[in-house]
């Protein structure tokens, strides 16, 4: 099990959780379990081509994964560029 850690606003599709235990030899695959344990999630951090959308980042074990084929091997987290004014 990998460990995703989520940003304060996507939170809010997790019922709250920071921190969900999800399984995956890939990003994609890891995504899809959260998706999985949460519908509605992946939308958000996912676009309809199957790329993260532009506000996402994400990192695996601390180096940024460009795509969702990217291999699992440490924990993913998630990071959102907010804009406001």
């Amino acid at each position: 099990m990998t460990s995703v850690i989520l940003p304060t606003h996507l939170r809010s599709y997790t019922g709250g959780v920071a921190v969900i235990r999800a399984e995956g030899k890939t990003v994609g695959a890891l995504l899809a379990d959260v998706e999985r344990q949460f519908p509605g999630f992946l939308i958000r951090v996912v676009d309809e081509q199957d790329r993260f959308r532009p506000h996402i980042k994400c990192f695996v074990a601390g180096e940024q994964a460009l795509g969702l084929e990217a291999p699992v091997r440490g924990d993913v987290q998630l990071i959102a560029a907010l804009s406001g004014g």
